[in-house]
């Protein structure tokens, strides 16, 4: 028989090129039990219900004039018309039956299904529509999906359900907004072996980063139980992200985990009931716990990688893991259809003119921003009260919700993550869009008016008021680049792989401050001496933060390499100059538990700060944690385009003492390619360059410092702001004699101050050969052309 004319055809007699016969969800299944099999991509076996199947059933039950009467009616500006007009093509469906020939086809395959797996097989009957997937239109959750479907009579059931699908009121919607003739796409059904993720866990995970299209990083996102649950958005599930290029070298590439929420288990149901499956709740110890080991989040982005490969474009995938077995599956592929088609000539900024009174905040997906009156709606019965340029406000969305969605300036939820169907939409739509915020329905106030911030990197800010913004707008194509590196001072890890994206030469200062005290938000001390602590709300502050960590230290450890890592990753393998801690005192003791341990200094600005902590018997036990961490970095996730930078180090000696607490614990100058940098801010710094080249690889001029210290000021008292000026000769005799000594020992040397960004300034520097200036993300393009344009100058006057 004709595979064009089968109604039956199994998982390993299709492929990509069969999505006309199958759909785009069936024909990629095919194709990766077929071609990936063999390279030990895991995907458990079944059968399609053809697309042929489909337009036979629709004639021989006469339903195609029918459906063509009752669709021409609809009118999609109209909620009500299109919920009617919908309700009566799925009803003309469900009340037809299955003819003879085809019911025989689908029993027959089931029976074969549970030849392999046992008598009463479970299987999951998703659609597959033929026009679905497609690389600029996604048809994902159009159409619906029945799991822990068991017997020959409740596929039937599930399987007319699955046709009738087809016409969902979203569907139908979708397809007359995206320009699809309603006969023009037909419906296959994918009929698949359950994994037992029930019992065990699931999630969906992309070959690109979802917001800033990162194209060299996996995301995972996880669960417990099946997946429905994490595509509806229904809970806030465990993140982890993945570097490709050191995964591939054979690296423990996980340069994030961020734990979720995980309240709810999607299980199967049992007794009798009408639905095959339910939501129970989840343990207050599995919550706090990641739902997958390191070993593996590394497997799913290893098979990532593999279908990636295969498909030669970015993948949006679906996993699942058998609790019975703990084995891995893929259950679904399809191309990633938002970042895969953005414009990376374009770089689009989305700036607030200030910050408002903070509601809420959430999980941001994209970069945009998006202000207009708040309307909550907290059941999609009311959408028709939505009115074109207000803010959705609600618990969360599923694909009933896509009309209003497309006309909402932005769209806030309580629940889900950045792969739930409210994030997912948002993006295919542009749409700015907070997720997971928990409480929006209850802090936002209906009509009033409120801003929507994406901007701001991975966390999404819901301010009172209508806040103005601009949008500043970039052509990169012809782009011209200075001699001179032009480098960024990032902090944020969450908006690292956004600015790598801006036209750079790598990150010249990577602060760990930030990270620490939005990450970590714990005296490193607190956490060695936890067992020492006896206030009860230290302590709880503690346990609150470090949930499913036995070693505290590890806690310290991991958030601040996973912190390092997501910002060396987005820049690889681009040099990251990672600057260690320089909390002042005051700074120290303002962290948890933090009081205990620091003194008080009358002026912290030049006290126990930088190099004096880290050799100091009272601090060097916190300072091997930062340097556990480092190592960490460089040799377990492989990113060693990372090198360290020394704040503060006022003399010779304490340079000396430094670098050997470094090699005490694992980080030798020279071993693995490190590098290690000073920062030039002490005039001691300038007039002993010569003797700090000896022991430093390059020098960072920190001018913010090196000014304080030159003219003999306090820069953070006001009574003397007036005279601090980078500008002064002072400064600027120091910056140009210790630029003139490294270059003379051939030692790196670059600046990480504000100056760096002032153009006068910037010309001064790349004048004096500097090799580098690293300077906000915001004044990069500004600085690259001010500095192209002096050198430029430059030439012309030699």
């Amino acid at each position: 028989m004709n595979k064009d004319t089968k109604y039956i055809l199994w998982f390993d007699e299709v492929g990509i090129g069969d999505v006309p016969l199958v759909g785009g969800k069936n024909a990629s299944l095919g194709e990766m039990y077929r071609a990936l099999s063999k390279k030990k991509v895991a995907v458990p076996n079944g059968f399609a219900v053809t697309a042929y199947a489909y337009m036979y059933f629709l004639e021989e039950e006469h339903l195609m004039e029918e459906l063509k009467r009752v669709l021409g009616k609809v009118n999609i500006k109209s909620v009500e018309s299109l919920r009617k007009v919908g309700h009566e093509a799925r009803q003309l469906i469900l009340r037809a039956d299955l003819p003879p020939p085809l019911r025989m086809a689908i029993t027959d395959a089931y029976r074969k299904l549970c030849k392999r797996y046992g008598s009463n097989t479970d299987v999951a009957v998703r659609s597959s529509a033929t026009a679905e997937d497609l690389p600029d239109a996604s048809f994902a959750g159009q159409q619906e999906t029945y799991l822990n479907i068991r017997g020959e009579h409740a596929l039937m059931d599930a399987c007319k359900k699955c046709f009738a699908s087809l016409f969902t009121d979203r569907a139908i919607h979708y397809r007359i907004d995206k320009g699809f003739d309603h006969f023009k796409v037909a419906l296959s059904i994918g009929v698949q072996k359950m994994v037992r993720s029930d019992v065990g866990a699931s999630g969906v995970m992309f070959s690109i980063d979802t917001e800033s299209g990162f194209k060299d990083a996996v995301l995972v996102n996880a669960i417990y139980g099946l997946g429905e649950n994490i595509v509806q958005g229904a809970v806030n599930p465990d993140e982890y992200y993945v570097f490709k290029p050191t995964l591939k070298k054979g690296f423990n590439s996980i340069v994030s985990k961020t734990i979720g929420s995980k309240n709810l288990q999607m299980v199967y149901a049992t007794g009798g009931s009408k639905n095959t499956t339910k939501n129970v709740s989840v343990s207050p110890e599995d919550r706090n716990r990641f739902v997958l080991s390191d070993k593996e989040v590394l497997q799913l982005a290893k098979w990532a990688c593999v279908i990636e490969e295969h498909y030669k474009k970015p993948m949006d995938m679906e996993w699942a893991k058998d609790g019975k077995t703990g084995k891995l599956f893929i259950v679904q592929a399809r191309p990633e259809t938002v970042q895969s088609q953005k414009d990376v000539n374009v770089l689009e900024d989305y700036v607030l003119s200030k910050k408002g009174k903070l509601l809420t905040t959430g999980r941001s997906v994209g970069s945009k921003i998006g202000t207009g009156k708040a309307n909550i709606i907290k059941n999609v019965e009311d959408i028709r009260k939505f009115k074109p340029g207000e803010v959705l406000v609600t618990e969360m969305t599923d694909p009933d919700w896509e009309p209003i969605m497309k006309i909402a300036s932005a769209i806030v939820t309580n629940k889900g993550g950045r792969t739930c169907h409210a994030a997912i939409v948002s993006r295919e739509l542009g749409v700015p869009c907070i997720v997971g915020t928990n409480n929006a329905t209850h802090v936002v106030k209906s009509g009033k008016g409120i801003t929507v911030s994406c901007a701001e990197g991975e966390v999404g800010y819901v301010y009172d008021g209508i806040i103005p913004f601009k949008v500043v707008k970039h052509n990169l194509k012809n782009f011209k680049r200075p001699r001179t590196k032009v480098m960024m001072n990032v902090g944020n890890p969450e908006q690292a792989f956004e600015f790598s994206f801006i036209p750079n030469d790598g990150v010249g200062l990577a602060r760990e401050e930030f990270i620490i005290n939005e990450y970590i938000k714990i005296h490193p001390k607190a956490l060695i001496h936890y067992s020492m602590i006896k206030d009860p709300k230290i302590k709880g502050e503690i346990d609150k933060l470090t949930a499913g960590y036995g070693d505290k230290r590890q806690f310290f450890i991991d958030k601040l390499a996973y912190g390092v890592g997501m910002i060396a990753a987005a820049f690889y393998p681009k040099d990251v100059i990672v600057r260690m801690s320089d909390f002042k005192s005051n700074e120290y003791a303002n962290l948890i538990g933090g009081h205990m341990f620091e003194p008080m200094e009358h002026n912290p600005m030049i006290g126990w700060r930088g190099a004096s902590r880290y050799y100091s018997e009272d601090y060097k036990g916190a300072f091997a944690l930062e340097c556990i961490a480092m190592k960490k970095v460089r040799e377990e996730m492989g990113l060693t385009n990372v090198k360290l930078m020394i704040p503060f180090c006022r003399t010779i000696d304490e340079g000396k003492k430094v670098l050997k607490e470094m090699e005490k614990n694992g980080l030798k100058r020279g071993k693995n390619k490190l590098q290690v940098y000073v920062m030039c801010e002490i005039p001691s710094n300038v007039i002993l360059a010569d003797e700090f080249s000896k022991i430093f690889d390059g020098f960072s001029i920190g001018t913010n410092d090196l000014t304080q210290l030159a003219l003999g000021l306090d820069r953070d008292s006001e009574l003397v702001s007036h005279v601090y000026d980078e500008r002064n000769m002072a400064v600027k005799t120091l910056v140009a004699s210790v630029i003139a000594k490294a270059k003379a020992n051939k030692r790196k040397i670059g600046l990480c101050g504000e100056a760096g960004s002032i153009p006068e300034f910037a010309e001064f520097l790349a004048e004096c050969g500097i090799d580098s200036i690293s300077v906000v993300p915001d004044a990069a393009i500004l600085t690259t052309l001010t500095v192209y344009n002096a050198e430029q100058r430059l030439k012309k006057k030699k």
